[in-house]
């Protein structure tokens, strides 16, 4: 997915990432550290607790893909 219009660029280097948790379905966000290639880790939803698997591409600084799944 590419970076839209709720995604917010706080720095050079870090993008606050919005999107919906696949287990509560409340949306959250997540930042993104803009210098890597390619990112996968979980983290708890900051609203129902369970873990979240995340892996994101990034390109020239700008989010190419992302998804966030439940972890298994």
């Amino acid at each position: 997915m590419d970076q839209d219009e709720s995604d917010i660029s706080l720095s050079a280097t870090e993008i606050e990432k919005f999107f919906t948790c696949p287990y509560c379905w409340q949306e959250i966000s997540f930042l993104i550290d803009t210098t890597q290639t390619e990112i996968d880790f979980v983290e708890d939803c900051e609203v129902c607790c369970h873990p979240i698997a995340v892996h994101c591409e990034i390109a020239n600084g700008d989010i190419m893909t992302f998804e966030g799944a439940k972890a298994q």
